[in-house]
């Protein structure tokens, strides 16, 4: 359905990188932008620059979702918040699993069972799910952080199902490394952490998912963009490893 006929929309974790460019890229099509994120300064700073509504809310906030969303019809939704805490699972943190957890699916779960339902009484809406391609592919380090993420793809194809019949579509979203600050938010920011994730490197912009997401958007109704992996020409996923036996002592 073209951006015409949709009026509201609700972006979390919009107060920075790819959010925040979603949320510039909604304002540029006269949609009326609910943003929300934990960080007031920089919200307030993009709500003073394009025209969105800011709401300084943490996303697992229960309680004030349910008093927005009762508030607000959304005809689209943009489950973006995310966080990560990269560890080996056998050295996890019991409070790291909680918030991935938490924040990651438990959040994107109870936002979609708030909106989703008056999408489908209205016959319209457009839920996009950021997911990764931690959803899909395996790498070191981050064993929570892809089993939320592989839920999150699993509740955008089922989605789907209890959505049919309704002209609501569903769009997941999973980029690979992009260009945005997540790196400095998980390991810190220093010289060496953008040395090793940003620097020297072709990487999208958040800018560019921006885009990807508005082109499923600006699709006919009849078109539903389901699935998107967005990734840097030069990363590829996955990989083969192979290791020897520990040798007996």
């Amino acid at each position: 359905m073209p951006f015409s006929d949709y009026k509201t929309a609700l972006v979390t974790g919009a107060s920075s990188g790819i959010g925040a460019a979603v949320v510039e890229r909604f304002r540029r099509e006269g949609v009326e932008v609910h943003a929300l994120a934990r960080s007031g300064e920089a919200l307030h700073k993009l709500a003073n620059a394009c025209g969105c509504i800011p709401h300084v809310m943490d996303v697992t906030d229960r309680d004030g979702l349910t008093a927005l969303t009762d508030k607000v019809q959304f005809d689209i939704l943009v489950n973006n918040a995310g966080v990560d805490r990269p560890k080996k699972f056998l050295d996890a943190d019991p409070e790291d699993i909680d918030l991935l957890v938490d924040v990651n699916l438990r959040a994107v779960l109870h936002l979609t069972r708030l909106v989703v339902p008056g999408m489908v009484a209205r016959d319209r809406g457009h839920v996009v799910n950021i997911s990764s391609i931690a959803g899909a592919y395996n790498f070191g380090g981050n064993s929570t952080y892809h089993a939320t993420k592989a839920a999150v793809s699993m509740l955008s194809r089922q989605l789907r199902i209890d959505a049919f019949g309704s002209r609501v579509r569903v769009t997941e979203i999973c980029p690979g490394r992009v260009a945005t600050d997540i790196f400095a938010h998980v390991h810190g920011d220093s010289p060496e952490i953008r040395e090793r994730f940003i620097e020297g490197y072709e990487l999208p912009e958040a800018r560019d998912i921006a885009d990807a997401i508005g082109f499923a958007i600006a699709a006919p109704v009849a078109v539903n963009i389901g699935h998107m992996e967005i990734t840097p020409t030069l990363q590829v996923p996955g990989g083969l490893s192979t290791a020897k036996p520990a040798k007996a002592g």
